[in-house]
């Protein structure tokens, strides 16, 4: 008979998986506090209540724990989906409100504000920042991209607009103006669509079932 005993020891202890996601909620704590050069593995394998060589073991350097951390925030669904409407009440307004409500709720939760700036520290690894740039910057600008183009479409926004320069507004300039308390979504629909839209897009909003709670935090932007 084959010697089981050697075959369970090959095998080991089964992997902890608890210990994944606490490592991995320490080390986005650390690294939107710290910075990245400043992150330590030590200390997180301490706070997790686990081991370095641990934490070596399912990600091999400090650049692919960060990169992991930030792939758990691309992977994390929106608060707030985009709501699905038939044709007759397509709203570009409404779904751009509803998308940067949802962008301002993401990056003000706890430490995320100083996570952003961690990716624009000349220090934190190239690795991390593309990933960051990747997994989460380029959907939300896709997203607000597309919901531009059919404004255009519609005949909402200028068709020589320069919708490039909008997406990036869209979420830069809150950066700028929110510790102010001033939102931009607004400000940016008006400066590329002029006066008419405000007039052409409100008699298409019909939906009662979204129309609420899209109205409240259109006042807000």
């Amino acid at each position: 008979m084959p010697d089981t005993s050697a075959m369970v020891k090959k095998a080991g202890r089964a992997r902890d998986a608890s210990i994944d996601e606490r490592v991995l909620q320490i080390a986005g704590r650390h690294l939107a506090e710290q910075g990245f050069d400043a992150m330590s593995m030590s200390a997180v394998a301490r706070e997790a209540g686990t081991t370095r060589q641990a934490i070596y073991r399912r990600w091999p350097s400090k650049t692919d724990l960060a990169t992991a951390v930030v792939g758990g925030i691309s992977s994390e669904p929106p608060s707030a989906p985009l709501p699905e409407r038939p044709s007759p009440f397509v709203d570009p307004f409404g779904d751009l409100v509803a998308e940067l409500t949802d962008f301002a709720r993401g990056v003000s939760g706890p430490g995320r504000l100083f996570l952003v700036g961690t990716m624009l520290q000349d220090n934190t690894d190239p690795t991390v920042q593309e990933q960051y740039r990747a997994q989460v910057v380029a959907p939300r600008r896709q997203r607000i991209r597309a919901i531009l183009q059919q404004a255009v479409a519609l005949e909402l926004i200028d068709a020589d607009a320069d919708l490039e320069v909008a997406v990036k507004l869209s979420t830069g300039a809150w950066y700028a103006r929110a510790p102010a308390g001033r939102w931009t979504g607004r400000r940016v629909w008006r400066r590329w669509s002029g006066e008419r839209s405000e007039a052409t897009r409100r008699p298409e909003r019909r939906d009662h079932e979204t129309g609420s709670a899209i109205g409240q935090e259109a006042g807000r932007w």
